[in-house]
């Protein structure tokens, strides 16, 4: 009885791994050990933000990625907008305020943004990496806060906005 026990365990077990690791890989390769051609390919995911392009072209800003908890949003009144305020300049596009929507408690965007000399929070508090002459300076901004940075702040070098993220 237990010699048969045995038997039907290691038959189970090789069986699973064969099921488990012998029949995708059947389909993964023809009978030449190539990679077969009607196999689509691994999906991975960079969280590169959507309409990059023509987000810069058009509003002067470059979003890079995020984890889709942070978006730009048209400036208005609603009560979880963060605000950055940049020196503007048309020549390049660049407005003076840019609002973004916070969709969770936490998430992230990556951009860059020249010449921002404030932060403000609304729902959400912040934490934003800022470079500055090869330096980067990390500043905590609470909910319903505002920071001024860069060349806002007495003696400030002007900076460029890479990251923000929310906190909580």
């Amino acid at each position: 009885m237990i010699l048969r026990a045995r038997k039907f365990l290691l038959t189970a077990a090789v069986g699973a791994v064969v099921a488990l690791f012998g029949i995708p890989l059947a389909f993964a390769v023809d009978a030449t050990g190539e990679q077969a051609d009607d196999i689509p390919p691994t999906a991975v995911e960079f969280f590169g933000y959507p309409g990059a392009e023509r987000i810069l072209a058009t509003k002067g800003i470059k979003l890079v990625k995020g984890d889709g908890h942070i978006l730009l949003a048209e400036c208005d009144q609603a009560p979880g907008q963060i605000k950055v305020l940049t020196v503007g300049d048309d020549s390049v596009g660049r407005d003076d305020t840019y609002c973004f929507e916070a969709t969770a408690r936490t998430g992230y965007l990556t951009l860059e943004l020249p010449r921002v000399f404030a932060l403000e929070t609304g729902e959400h508090p912040i934490s934003a990496d800022l470079t500055a002459n090869g330096a980067t300076t990390t500043v905590e901004v609470p909910e319903d806060g505002f920071e001024p940075v860069g060349e806002g702040t007495v003696g400030g070098a002007r900076s460029v906005l890479v990251e923000i993220r929310v906190t909580g």
